[in-house]
Order: structure tokens, then C-alpha cells, then sequence
């Protein structure tokens, strides 16, 4: 029996084959996965026995409960029942199915995940900014999750696998024309949280920190100072060193489709970070909507940063590229055969962007892409042209405006849906759309990087986020007092909190809204 799990377009097909000896102990069970087109493609599937064990291929690229393949996959596998799921990234129908499999008897599983959406033709392209996987890997699972851009982390602070004799000529890799791969990306994850890098020739050199010392910030400025052009993502922003690493500027994303939200499943929990409140955010979603209200807190004082998106692929249970950014390269709409590395990465910058582990979420406000910045004289009124396009049921479609929900949008009825809103704009601050699916598992969503509105010499200012950060970075402090023991290690650590402390009372004093 095969069927197509909710919002599948089309039907998988299940074959049996002649068995070369029927007096096997076993069953080869073969894959073979195709385009629309009957030309194999890459995909990934999971495959699990009558005990819900996950099953894996030998010799193809596996991962918790998954594994990829170019197309075609054999096992040699015991008789019994199995069940598996074919998937391809968001874009791509999701098919399951069950089979059972008789001694000597062999089996062809063929199907082919066509397409529910063509994003690159409309200019968007994908990336996953936490890949914890092999490089030799990464061409075949980018491809399997119609993935477009990967760094990849092969360094971490007691971990460096690189030396000046073995660093890459170019760390730059392609898996084919519209697919990238950096494999000199790095993270320093410590007591204050986790901080990824980008686009840097040589690791840093932080085998010898320690849980506090040196700060994050140190390391964070002096990447910065020896590489401009270093891209610095906030891997979550509930970690406690974030409003330390707001205050100094350089931070260039915001990861809010973080490794917390797993495919089948949510990390209830902030680790080492500072706890939610979860009698008013409980679990299982808590921490999803904590990760939104915490970004944006920080809109709200002013910060014109984009969301970004990690999975923690090779840590954390994730598939590469389950949570991932779309970032549009396009000229209005007309797509490109290539994609230019350099191009998507400052498209990020400028916001122009949704991220997603689920629901693809393509809005434009008066006709202008996320990102956008309205004049300091706004539209009285913005309309919003929505299309969601979701393998998952999304009861709504919710407009947040300077952190407030001010127009929720039913949309239940189908899985496929445009539509065009309007709601009267503010004078300033900022706005973004976002979609939450109907899973009571893990926090399935998709929001899109926000328009602003107003002077941005003259940013709208929030008291109440002000404090929020102000208050939080004196918890900070106080926590650092505690726990570093060495006085010269305390004092160098706390001029990183001071110099944040000033910042944000700096910005309480600018405040110009509640």
C-alpha cells in the first residue's frame, strides 16, 4: 500500500520484482526515485521497521533516521513490515507508504515527489546556515533537499581540524551551478551561547577558551576587525551573551528557525539560555514563540536585522536544510539560470528574505519585497499580496506589527492560497508576515524578514524593549560575577557587559514609544 501524506499531489507506485533466488533469508528492497520526467533525483527518505527502528542504507550519506541517496537506494533486509517517507525539501510533494517484504523476494519502491512549487524560477533560492555534515557529503545532500546554499562547519572551539599547510585553496565549493558550500564555516559556543561564522580565509583561534573567558564579544570583534567581510549569524537570540552582542553592532542575522525545531519533535527548552517564561509560553511551542518575541524585542529597539535559519544537521535530529532562509536574488520576479553566491548573501542582508521549516511564505507590501524600507511619510494603508503555498495545514496567517498580531487571516480552507490584506500603517517601526502550521509536535512556521516603516536615522524606540534587554544584561553581569572565580578573568569579561549596559541605556533614554 502507498499513499501520499496531506497536501501530496500525485501517487507513488509500488512494484514487485522477480526474485533471483527465492531460498534467501532475506529481501532486497530497492529505491528508485525520479523527477516527473523519469530522471533519477536525489532525495531523502526514512525508512523504519515494525518497531519503528530507523533503518539506514549502507554506504550513502545517513543521519539519525534518514538517509540520501542519488536516486536510487538498495538494502538487503530481513522479512517484515516496513514503512518509509520520500521527501525533498519543502518544494516537493511528501510520500509515504508501507511495504512488507518476504524472504527471497525482492522489492522496488518507485516514486516520484514532483513539484508543489518552483521557487528559484521566481528568484528565491534556500540556504541552511548550521551544517554540521561531512564536506565529501555536502553536494549530494544539498541536492536531496534542493538546497542552494550551505556553509559548513568543520571548526569549533576545542575542534580544528585545519592547519596553515591544509587550509583549502578555495573553501568555496559547488554541488552544481545553483548550489554552494563553504567548508571554513566555524562556531564558538560557550557559556554566553552560540555565534556562527562566515566567509573567513582561517578558523579563529579559540581551542584554548574557556566556558566565559574570553568573552564572546572578544572573539566576535576580533573577527570582525581582521575580516570585514565576515558574516556573524546569532545562532539563537534567547542565548544569554545576545543582547552583549547586539549592543556592539556587528552581529549581521538573527537565527529564529533554530535548531530547537526539529522535524518530528521541539527541544522544550533554552539549554544555557535565558529560560522562557513557560507557564505563559508552555511547551511544546513555547520556545518557538519565545525565539519570535525576543527578535522581535529587538526590532523594536531600532535594529534593522534579518532572520535567518539553522538545522544542526549532524548534531541535532535534523535533516540538512530542514530549517532554512529563502532570499531572493531576482530582478522582480524573472529568476536565473546560476546563482551568485555573493548576490544571495547581501540580498540576506538587506532583508529580503523568509525563513521556513515548512510553509513557503511569498508576501509583498505595496507591491515591495520584505526588506523594504517605507519613506518616513508611509502609505496610510499597506496592502499585502499573500501567497502560502504548505504540505502542512495552516489554520492562519497572522501581521505582526512592532510585536503586536493586528490582522489574522483564516486560511484553513486549503493548503494553496493568495489573497491580498490591507491594514493601516504606523507612523514607524516595522512589519512582517508570518504562518504557523496546526502541529502539535514541534513549531512548524514560516515568517518573512520585516518591512520597515519611517526615518531610520530616527528609529522608532521601544521603552518596554529597552528595558527588556537592560534588564537582561544586568542578570547577565550578575550571573558572570558568580561564576568567574579569577579576578583579572571577571574584570576583562564584565568590560564587555559594561560597554553593552551603556548601550542599552543609551537606547532606553532615546526611546520615543512604549
Amino acid at each position: 500500500m502507498v499513499k501520499l501524506l496531506p497536501g501530496c499531489l500525485a501517487a507513488a507506485l509500488l512494484c514487485p520484482v522477480v526474485a533471483a533466488a527465492q531460498d534467501r533469508e532475506t529481501a532486497f528492497l530497492r529505491f528508485e526515485i525520479s523527477d516527473p520526467a523519469g530522471r533519477p533525483t536525489a532525495c531523502r527518505i526514512h525508512l523504519r521497521d515494525a518497531s519503528a527502528k530507523p533503518v539506514l542504507a549502507p554506504g550513502l550519506p545517513a543521519w539519525r533516521d534518514h538517509f540520501v541517496c542519488p536516486g536510487k537506494a538498495e538494502l538487503d533486509l530481513p522479512p517484515g513490515k516496513y514503512r518509509y517517507e520520500v521527501e525533498r525539501g519543502p518544494e516537493h510533494q511528501r510520500l509515504a507508504g508501507e511495504i512488507e517484504l518476504e524472504a527471497g523476494r525482492d522489492r522496488t519502491v518507485s516514486a516520484k515527489p514532483g513539484r508543489i512549487a518552483d521557487l528559484p524560477s521566481l528568484g528565491w533560492y534556500s540556504g541552511d546556515l548550521h551544517v554540521h555534515r561531512p564536506p565529501r557529503d555536502v553536494a549530494l545532500l544539498m541536492q536531496a533537499e534542493d538546497l542552494h546554499v550551505a556553509p559548513v562547519i568543520t571548526w569549533w572551539n576545542q575542534t580544528n581540524p585545519w592547519s596553515p599547510k591544509n587550509l583549502p585553496d578555495d573553501p568555496l565549493r559547488r554541488a552544481d551551478p545553483q548550489r554552494f558550500f563553504h567548508v571554513l564555516a566555524g562556531e564558538d559556543e560557550r557559556g554566553g551561547g552560540e555565534l556562527l561564522y562566515f566567509h573567513l580565509p582561517r578558523p579563529i583561534d579559540i581551542t584554548e577558551a574557556q566556558r566565559e573567558y574570553p568573552s564572546s564579544v572578544a572573539f566576535l570583534r576580533q573577527a570582525k576587525a581582521r575580516h570585514p567581510d565576515c558574516w556573524v549569524d546569532a545562532e539563537k537570540p534567547f542565548w544569554w551573551d545576545f543582547p552583549l552582542w547586539l549592543a556592539t553592532g556587528q552581529v549581521d542575522s538573527i537565527g529564529i528557525a533554530n535548531n530547537h525545531m526539529c522535524r518530528s519533535e521541539m527541544l522544550a527548552n533554552e539549554a544555557w539560555g535565558k529560560p522562557r517564561d513557560a507557564e505563559r509560553l508552555p511547551a511544546p511551542l513555547g520556545t518557538g514563540y519565545w525565539s519570535q518575541e525576543i527578535y522581535y524585542h529587538a526590532l523594536n529597539c531600532g535594529l534593522r536585522l534579518p532572520p535567518s535559519a539553522g538545522s544542526a544537521s549532524g548534531v541535532l535530529p535534523n535533516p540538512v536544510g530542514y530549517n532554512r532562509v529563502y532570499v531572493h536574488t531576482g530582478d522582480g520576479g524573472s529568476g536565473s539560470d546560476t546563482l551568485d553566491y555573493g548576490d544571495w548573501w547581501e540580498n540576506l542582508r538587506a532583508g529580503r528574505c523568509f525563513v521556513t521549516n515548512g510553509p513557503l511564505l511569498l508576501v509583498k507590501a505595496n507591491g515591495e519585497l520584505p526588506g523594504h524600507a517605507f519613506a518616513a511619510t508611509p502609505p496610510p494603508e499597506i496592502a499585502l499580496d499573500i501567497e502560502l503555498i504548505s504540505l502542512d495545514r495552516v489554520p492562519r496567517i497572522e501581521v505582526v506589527q512592532n510585536g503586536d498580531v493586528v490582522r489574522t487571516i483564516d486560511c484553513r480552507e486549503s493548503l494553496q492560497q493568495r489573497l491580498t490584506v490591507t491594514f493601516p500603517s504606523e507612523s514607524s517601526g516595522w512589519f512582517l508576515v508570518r504562518a504557523i502550521a496546526d502541529n502539535p509536535q514541534t513549531f512548524r512556521f514560516a515568517s518573512t524578514g520585516p518591512f520597515y516603516v519611517g526615518d531610520p536615522d530616527q528609529p522608532r524606540v521601544s521603552r518596554r524593549s529597552a528595558q527588556f534587554f537592560l534588564d537582561w544584561t544586568d542578570e547577565r553581569a550578575a550571573r558572570l560575577e558568580v561564576s568567574l572565580t579569577d579576578a583579572s578573568q571577571r574584570r576583562q569579561v564584565l568590560e564587555d557587559v559594561d560597554s553593552a549596559l551603556r548601550f542599552w541605556k543609551l537606547r532606553l533614554q532615546k526611546a520615543n514609544a512604549e
